[in-house]
């Protein structure tokens, strides 16, 4: 990782946070970007403030990072919405589906269009994917999310055809309940939805 310069998507907590802290600790030149300046600001990391969830604050990431730091070598395309806000699929909103595909998969799309070219011209270059086990099994009154993590698979094997004759490879993770802020909304909603308490117990856990 020595001297790569790794571009971190939804870097300003949770598991962005924390896989930017690691690729900085390994020798990486890492920035981080995600909607909220406050947040990125006490990484203690380079960062951009920008909406992913347009082509503009993708362009505008991929330019600042490279501006910055030279050439990207990793993408670790972590940001997201979750499910949180979603209902029974015919409840559902319209534009809740429409702002998140637009955030979990069009932005994804941008990023990768936006920097494999020159990872493949270069013959280096890692992406990582953060999905969902929803990805793979559907979750009740998540149409959307389950949707785009689904999507974000099939986006990573495409790249990882498209990219992987030039040395570049291209990688979904799956992982399932972190505990993160966003994963503190959704449980506080589902306790809601079944009519339960969520406790902090002794341990730090919640019950």
């Amino acid at each position: 990782m020595k001297g790569r310069v790794a571009l971190v998507t939804g870097g300003g907590r949770g598991i962005g946070r924390e896989a930017a802290l690691l690729l900085a600790e390994a020798g990486a030149r890492v920035m981080i970007v995600a909607r909220t300046a406050d947040e990125l600001a006490s990484v203690g990391l380079e960062y951009v403030a920008t909406d992913l969830g347009t082509a503009a604050g993708c362009a505008l990431a991929v330019s600042e990072t490279e501006r910055r730091l030279g050439p990207i070598d990793i993408v670790v395309v972590n940001h997201g919405i979750g499910s949180a806000h979603e209902r029974l699929v015919w409840e559902q909103d319209p534009e809740v589906w429409r702002e998140t595909l637009r955030i979990n998969l069009d932005g994804p799309f941008e990023l990768a269009r936006l920097t494999v070219g020159g990872m493949c011209e270069r013959r280096f270059g890692r992406l990582v994917f953060t999905s969902s086990t929803a990805g793979e099994k559907a979750e009740r009154r998540g149409s959307a999310y389950t949707a785009s993590k689904a999507g974000l698979l099939g986006l990573a094997r495409a790249v990882a055809q498209d990219a992987g004759p030039f040395g570049v490879t291209s990688n979904a993770v799956l992982p399932g309940w972190v505990r993160t802020a966003m994963a503190e909304r959704s449980a506080r909603t589902e306790a809601e939805r079944r009519g339960v308490s969520v406790q902090r117990c002794s341990g730090g856990r919640e019950r």
